[in-house]
């Protein structure tokens, strides 16, 4: 009989954790500060249910699958909703004058004496995991403050497209369905990522505010506002998202992140969620992967000839870093995948360290940033390299320590990829200096530095011809001789762009060759804007420039050229753009 108060010794006994993996959370908790059972599930080595069970044991209390047991309605009724989610319980059964509820923390006594007030009644308890507690929750209590699950789900399909003829979209793990016995606020959630995902959505914004939840889709990088359900449906909307999560959810004050695994029609999708608290409550953000997107090749992106050439004979070089840079959102890790896809070769071994890890490309060995365990860039760079890998991709470069063993791991005799959150090319020379990397390190090393951003693509379909003024041309920097033979277009709008104009997303490029010049140019701590100039001089086409081209060539309009590039004037444009 296991030790009272130790139920690591009924997992060990059971063989469902091994004395090593014990003794690794043992110490992982006691370096958070966290409970023993916490660490053991976040490690991965139990299941919640299992360390539940072994609980249950050790305290001599009843185990509850919820899965398997029915609560009757009159039982649900004896605890308001808002306790229930409140507290993370659930009614049981009641017994002459106890209730007994399910509870995950037998040690949480302030919340047993809270109830027995709240309810003025005495309080068994019996034990199952959190996240079943919560998912039970969403089940049983069927009716939101009142109002019917018809009703609730009115609200935010009065506009919505026809999804009966759509497959359906369930979250992997998640036991409700979508129909009419379901909980609204499951099937209003459900409903929602459904519609996002027909409607090629790469976010889905979730925003409180005074008197309105307004959502927002993320369409082509534009974000387009849907219905808004009111206000007092915000707890149970961002309560569902974190229980299909696994995150806290009692947890009010911190900011929090997750993922979802979403099955949509014949496609494996991921949802990588956060959650951060706003004045007027939590807002969430679920960012929708497709692994479809990642499957593009190089030519694809929409590099020029030029470019295209010059960067296919850069990453077949045999060690070097070179980055990839721009906002979030610019489409870096889709072309860095590009690049590692091209790479992929049995015959060669490549390491990657992404937080977190978005896609997962087969033949890849991917390590996952984990900050709570001490897993940060510069330590999986450091057993990489015992790895004796080929290629090393690592997620960002952005400190010191992360920066210089990248630019180690090129010095002796590897090809690295990064990125890097700067506006142009030239810039990234300058931040690899500004986070305290020697010049001279970052001359030796860096080969090459790609800029990009992207751009909305003219719908295919309902494409048109558009004159362009002479006063628009002017301003926009392009020469008579180049407007006569170009191919100005834009979309008048229609079901397949559903009304906008644009549908898809393409690149604009600016690449930087580190040559001898521009290498010596760093030595000597030159500035951003002369090595730019260098650059342009050598012939690289920079980002307005290489959206101009877009334009001349009728695949995107000068609109989204304005909105993602700036015009400088160094920015000269003639007959040569097309190289």
């Amino acid at each position: 009989m296991a030790r009272k108060g130790d139920f690591s010794e009924i997992l060990l006994r059971r063989r469902i954790i091994s004395q090593d993996q014990l003794n690794e959370a043992r110490q992982v908790s006691k370096d958070q500060n966290a409970s023993l059972a916490e660490t053991i599930i976040k490690l991965g080595y139990a299941s919640g249910e299992d360390v539940m069970r072994a609980v249950a044991q050790e305290h001599g209390r009843d185990y509850v699958d919820l899965t398997e047991v029915t609560i009757p309605e009159a039982i649900i009724e004896l605890v308001p909703e808002s306790v229930a989610r409140e507290n993370a319980i659930l009614p049981l059964s009641k017994d002459e004058d106890a209730l007994k509820v399910i509870v995950s923390d037998p040690y949480d006594i302030d919340t047993v004496e809270k109830l027995r007030f709240i309810l003025n009644c005495r309080i068994e308890i019996a034990l199952a995991p959190r996240e079943k507690i919560l998912e039970a929750i969403n089940k049983y209590y069927s009716q939101i403050e009142g109002e019917s699950a018809d009703s609730v789900l009115q609200e935010f399909t009065d506009t919505a497209i026809d999804f009966t003829e759509t497959a359906t979209t369930t979250a992997v793990g998640s036991t409700e369905q979508v129909d009419e016995n379901s909980a609204p606020i499951v099937r209003l959630v459900d409903l929602m990522i459904k519609e996002a995902v027909l409607l090629r959505a790469s976010d889905i914004h979730i925003e409180p505010f005074e008197e309105i939840v307004r959502i927002r889709y993320r369409i082509d990088g534009i974000l387009h506002k849907r219905d808004s359900p009111p206000r007092r449906l915000l707890a149970a909307i961002v309560s569902r998202v974190k229980i299909l999560a696994r995150m806290d959810i009692a947890e009010r004050r911190r900011p929090q992140d997750g993922r979802i695994k979403i099955t949509a029609g014949d496609k494996d999708l991921d949802l990588r969620v956060s959650i951060i608290p706003t004045s007027h409550g939590q807002s969430v953000v679920m960012r929708i992967l497709d692994k479809e997107n990642i499957k593009v090749g190089i030519r694809q992106l929409g590099l020029s000839d030029y470019n295209f050439q010059q960067f296919t004979q850069l990453i077949r070089r045999p060690n070097g870093i070179v980055l990839v840079t721009g906002p979030t959102g610019s489409g870096k890790t889709t072309t860095l995948y590009a690049a590692l896809n091209a790479l992929n070769r049995p015959d060669r071994k490549i390491i990657t360290a992404e937080e977190p890890v978005e896609y997962y490309l087969p033949g890849i060995n991917q390590v996952e940033v984990r900050h709570n365990i001490g897993l940060d860039f510069a330590r999986i760079i450091r057993s990489m390299l015992r790895q004796a890998p080929n290629i090393i991709l690592v997620g960002e470069m952005r400190d010191e320590e992360t920066a210089s063993m990248g630019i180690q791991a090129s010095l002796t005799g590897h090809l690295v990829f990064s990125t890097l959150h700067t506006n142009d090319a030239p810039s990234a020379v300058t931040r690899m200096v500004d986070i305290g990397v020697p010049n001279y390190l970052v001359a030796s090393s860096v080969i090459a530095v790609l800029a990009q951003r992207l751009v909305r693509l003219i719908c295919t379909k309902c494409k048109q011809q558009n004159v362009l003024s002479e006063a628009v041309l002017r301003d926009a920097g392009i020469p008579p001789k180049l407007a006569a033979k170009a191919n100005f277009s834009k979309g008048k709008g229609c079901s397949n762009c559903n009304k906008g104009g644009y549908r898809g997303r393409q690149g604009i490029f600016e690449l930087m060759l580190i040559n001898s010049k521009i290498r010596e140019m760093i030595f000597k701590s030159v500035s951003a804007v002369e090595i730019r100039k260098q650059a342009i001089n050598q012939g690289m086409k920079t980002l307005y420039v290489d959206g101009i081209r877009k334009v001349v060539q009728g695949v995107t309009t000068l609109d989204e050229v304005y909105r993602n590039a700036k015009r400088t004037e160094q920015d000269i444009i003639s007959e040569d753009i097309f190289r």
